[in-house]
């Protein structure tokens, strides 16, 4: 008897949790369906190739070499030639400025050397902190070496013997040499030249801060509006902008503490630099905050369970982490992809994060407004949806 009372109590509680489930089909809906379409959306917006390096080729006046980009586009392999140039110094300051990728500068004296059995350099100037990003580079360089090597040893043959009997010495000119006239050196000019955990680093940063403030804010809004206490914000003077921005000033200096125990845990643990002004990264960080939160207050104005916030924020942060940047570089997606991959706060955030810290500047100022604009908007429509629930209460 004992026992099958005690088997009932249990069905009982069976059957309510799978009611209470059943009840919820948004939550089954976006449980399911939502990783699988993420998986999708990932699937069709991923390319599978990586965007060609911009380089600029560097042809000195002395070498009677071709100054026209298809010459040098037709031997180079995973480098789009944006232009041939005479100037070092000035294709050297457009890669420190971030315009192109790299710059290609090819030695004055090939053929002086050749003659004389020596190798040539071919100096291939990067600029980039992440180390997948440099040994990707130096893997091109190398092809770059051997396509020109394969011209040089070309037009080597087409001369027969000349280049000896003109040398006079035979013998001088080194097996070695003969097979590859040119060497690649890759120099890269980047401030620093990070592992792969500093380079990380503040990558993880960005994304911790942003999932920490949409989860917490949004368990903490959705709890007061399943315990009615939205109802008493009604018929008390506290406005729908008091209620947004008390949530939005509380839990950023939650997480203003969380980052900085975080930066200093980066800086001081895993040794990674902190080449910008700490005011400067603070403002980048207090601004992915704002916008995170902002999110996460939109995710409790439409989730009707503490459940199904839960469910959203997770959503959230699997999308972050294919579409961000984290993993896969934004550029690598198809354009419509590209586009969803920016209404994500933490996209702007790891790019800007990372700059900051790893190089001490940024080229894209547009992310900051980006940030910006994404907070505001998502505030006020969070205002908006609010107000409507509190006036229906």
């Amino acid at each position: 008897m004992i026992v099958l009372q005690s088997l009932t109590r249990l069905l009982a509680f069976v059957g309510k949790e799978l009611v209470e489930v059943v009840r919820r089909p948004g939550a089954i809906v976006s449980l399911i369906l939502g990783p699988f379409l993420i998986l999708a959306v990932f699937g069709m917006g991923y390319q599978g190739f990586r965007r060609p390096l911009q380089t600029i080729v560097v042809i000195p006046p002395q070498t009677g070499l071709p100054s026209d980009v298809q010459t040098y586009q037709s031997v180079s392999t995973g480098l789009q030639i944006v232009e041939v140039d005479p100037d070092p110094a000035e294709a050297l300051q457009k890669l420190a400025a971030r315009q192109v990728d790299a710059v290609i500068v090819a030695p004055a004296d090939v053929e002086n050397r050749f003659r004389s059995g020596q190798q040539s350099e071919i100096d291939v100037h990067i600029n980039v902190v992440n180390p997948v990003d440099a040994a990707y580079a130096s893997f091109l360089a190398g092809l770059l070496s051997s396509a020109v090597n394969e011209k040089i040893i070309e037009a080597a043959a087409e001369k027969g013997a000349t280049y000896a009997f003109e040398a006079g010495q035979p013998t001088q000119i080194p097996p070695e040499v003969i097979a590859a006239p040119t060497r690649a050196k890759v120099v890269n000019d980047s401030p620093v030249q990070p592992n792969v955990n500093a380079f990380y680093g503040p990558a993880v940063l960005a994304l911790i801060l942003q999932h920490l403030a949409v989860t917490l804010v949004a368990l903490s809004l959705v709890r007061e509006r399943t315990t009615g206490i939205i109802e008493l914000f009604r018929v008390s003077p506290i406005s729908t902008w008091e209620v947004i921005v008390g949530k939005i000033l509380a839990f950023g200096v939650l997480a203003a503490l969380i980052s900085v125990a975080t930066v200093g845990l980066l800086v001081a643990g895993l040794h990674v630099p902190l080449q910008a002004d700490p005011a400067q990264l603070a403002g980048i960080l207090t601004l992915l905050t704002v916008a995170a939160l902002a999110l996460g207050l939109f995710i409790a104005t439409i989730s009707d369970s503490e459940r199904q916030a839960v469910q959203l924020s997770l959503l959230v942060l699997l999308a972050s982490v294919f579409f961000s940047g984290f993993v896969v570089a934004v550029e690598e997606f198809t354009p419509a992809v590209r586009i969803f991959s920016y209404l994500l706060p933490v996209t702007h955030g790891i790019r800007l994060t990372q700059d900051l810290m790893l190089r001490g500047w940024t080229n894209a100022g547009w992310e900051v407004y980006a940030l910006g604009a994404i907070g505001g908007v998502l505030v006020l429509v969070t205002w908006f949806l609010l107000r409507r629930a509190m006036t229906r209460a």
